[in-house]
C-alpha cells in the first residue's frame, strides 16, 4: 500500500466511519463496495495531480511535456531525436538553456556536443590562428593560415560530421555475408536508415545559433 493508491484512500475513508454504525469491514460488504468505488476514483485523481505536478518543472517533466518545454524555449531549433529517452532529452534542454553563446568557445563547445568532434576555427585577424611573420604557430603547408586585416569580424569554420557507425545488422558492400539471392544480411540502404544522425543543416544551425551578431562566418563541413 502506497500513499494515494486505492487501498490507502479506502483505509482513510473507512477510518472516518463510526464503527458503532457499520461494524467491522467484514460485516459490511455493501459499504465496502461503495468505499472501494470512491477510493478508485480518488486514486485516479491523486495520480493525475501527482503527474501534473511533475510537469511544472523541467527536471521532473516527462513525455510530451518535455517536447512542449523545448518548443517554448527553442522553437524548432531543439527537438527530440528518434527514440531519445526523457532523461537524455532533459539533459539536452538544460544544457542549451545555460550554454555559452556568441563566443568562440561557445561555438566550439556546441559543435563538439553535436558531432563529437572539435571544429577548426580561423579568425583571419587573430595572430594565434594565422601566426605572425618570423613568429611561432606558422609554417607554410604545416600550420597557421593567411591573415588579413581587410576582413574584420569574419572567420572561417571547418566543422566535421560525426564519425558514423554504419547501419546495424547490414553487411557492407563486398562482405561475404551479403549476397544476392541467398539468406544474408544485405540490404539496399540509404542515409535515411541511420536514425538520429546529425544532418549538415543541424551543424549550420548550431553555428548560426552561436554566431555573434554583426559577424560573418564562412563555414565548411567535412568528413
Amino acid at each position: 500500500m502506497a500513499t494515494g493508491d486505492q487501498q490507502d484512500i479506502y483505509q482513510r475513508l473507512r477510518g472516518y466511519l463510526p464503527r458503532e454504525w457499520f461494524g467491522d469491514a467484514s460485516q459490511s460488504p455493501i459499504v465496502n463496495a461503495l468505499l472501494q468505488g470512491l477510493a478508485y476514483a480518488g486514486a485516479y485523481v491523486y495520480s493525475l495531480l501527482a503527474y501534473a505536478k511533475l510537469q511544472t518543472r523541467i527536471r521532473s517533466a516527462t513525455d510530451g511535456w518535455l517536447d512542449m518545454i523545448a518548443a517554448d524555449f527553442f522553437g524548432t531549433a531543439l527537438q527530440r531525436t528518434a527514440n531519445q529517452t526523457d532523461a537524455s532529452f532533459r539533459a539536452r534542454i538544460i544544457l542549451n538553456l545555460f550554454r555559452e553563446r556568441a563566443t568562440r568557445n561557445g561555438m566550439i563547445k556546441v559543435l563538439q556536443d553535436l558531432t563529437g568532434r572539435t571544429p577548426k576555427i580561423i579568425e583571419v585577424t587573430r595572430p594565434a590562428d594565422t601566426g605572425s611573420y618570423g613568429g611561432p604557430l606558422i609554417g607554410y603547408g604545416v600550420a597557421g593560415a593567411y591573415g588579413s586585416l581587410l576582413m574584420p569580424f569574419q572567420c572561417f569554420v571547418i566543422a566535421y560530421r560525426p564519425t558514423g557507425a554504419g547501419i546495424p545488422n547490414v553487411a557492407g558492400y563486398g562482405i561475404s555475408t551479403g549476397a544476392y539471392g541467398t539468406p544474408s544480411q544485405a540490404n539496399y540502404a540509404s542515409l535515411s536508415n541511420i536514425q538520429g544522425s546529425v544532418a549538415d543543416a543541424d551543424i549550420y544551425a548550431a553555428i548560426e545559433a552561436t554566431r555573434p551578431v554583426g559577424t560573418t562566418v564562412w563555414a565548411a563541413i567535412q568528413n
